[in-house]
């Protein structure tokens, strides 16, 4: 059994609601078809690509051939998911197939999801960065430990999963373990799973709640956090009026974890929203489908995920105030794009 990662990133909800995983180059047609190994695979892309693109092929060849014929049913595939940077595992249920009829993704092998959209906090940094390769498709190797581990827990509970991937981590630790060369994507990548790190293990539940008021302010918004019991699901009142009375009224709620937020918890906040009033809710970690729905269907609703906190952390950094400029602290700098040869 090996353990694969790969990207995709143009894959949306049709990663999980379709059970796959697929690969780009819908221009080449049914791979099967294709007798050979990577040099009639490499006579075809030099026949569909454009010629400035030839110097890839050596590459892509390779990686066509590894989703076509290397992967094996049984097979752990390591996907992570790129709209809020969570990592899904799973198990290699399908030979390789083409979709002709299918609008694109049309390259695919059948995927049974076991753990879904777990938050990155539950991996060591040296496994994040095996899984953040720069290639599609690429064997795990070094520290498929620990996405085992995670596969293999019979919980849903992130602290659960994260204390086994720990101890996976602990007990396996590679010979060479050298880190990997500092492209410009894996920095971004490193600074925002710090500063999600900091926030998921270094503040409690009041804190956050804290922090997400200073943080709408400085988004140019006044907010104020409310009694810490009995709020009736609202944790921080915002609005963009010194006084507060004109409107809209926004009604915020902080969950200070990093496991997938359900439908039920929105509808308690959506429960909250009067007539005019906006609802936000905030948490480390994402969101199901179903909650999802909610705020495509619900006006007013906005739903904030982990990776958008670290987002707004990093555009308005300098107004936070030092309190937690000192817990996270991060420095601007230049580095070499991923592009540079």
């Amino acid at each position: 059994m090996q353990v694969w990662g790969i990207h995709n990133d143009t894959l949306t909800t049709e990663l999980i609601d379709g059970n796959f995983v697929s690969l780009a180059w819908d221009s080449m047609g049914d791979l099967s078809q294709i007798p050979g190994g990577r040099e009639e695979l490499k006579a075809e892309l030099v026949r569909r690509t454009p010629e400035d693109s030839h110097k890839a092929i050596p590459i892509w060849a390779g990686i066509l051939l590894r989703f076509r014929d290397e992967l094996r049913i049984g097979d752990v595939i390591v996907a992570p998911y790129k709209p809020d940077s969570t990592i899904n595992i799973g198990i290699i249920r399908g030979n390789y197939e083409y979709i002709a009829e299918a609008q694109t993704h049309r390259h695919r092998r059948r995927i049974e999801w076991k753990k879904i959209g777990l938050s990155r906090t539950v991996f060591t940094q040296p496994a994040l960065y095996e899984v953040g390769s720069a290639i599609t498709l690429f064997k795990v190797s070094k520290h498929s430990h620990e996405f085992l581990a995670a596969l293999n827990t019979r919980t849903e509970d992130v602290e659960k999963v994260t204390a086994v991937v720990e101890r996976a981590a602990a007990t396996n630790v590679p010979e060479d373990d050298a880190p990997d060369e500092p492209r410009a994507s894996r920095i971004e990548r490193h600074t925002r799973d710090f500063v999600l790190e900091v926030l998921q293990d270094r503040i409690g539940h009041r804190q956050f709640e804290e922090f997400s008021a200073d943080l709408l302010r400085a988004l140019g918004y006044q907010a104020r956090v409310t009694a810490y019991s009995q709020d009736g699901g609202v944790d921080v009142i915002a609005h963009k009026d010194p006084l507060g009375v004109e409107p809209p009224l926004i009604k915020v709620q902080c969950k200070h974890k990093t496991a997938t937020i359900g439908a039920p918890e929105v509808q308690q906040l959506i429960g909250t929203q009067g007539t005019g009033e906006l609802v936000v809710f905030m948490t480390l970690g994402a969101y199901s489908r179903d909650a999802l729905a909610l705020e495509r269907q619900r006006p007013g609703l906005r739903l904030i995920t982990g990776e958008d906190i670290v987002s707004l952390i990093l555009e308005h950094y300098a107004a936070l105030p030092e309190r937690w400029r000192a817990l996270m602290p991060l420095t601007p700098l230049l580095v070499v794009a991923d592009t540079a040869s």
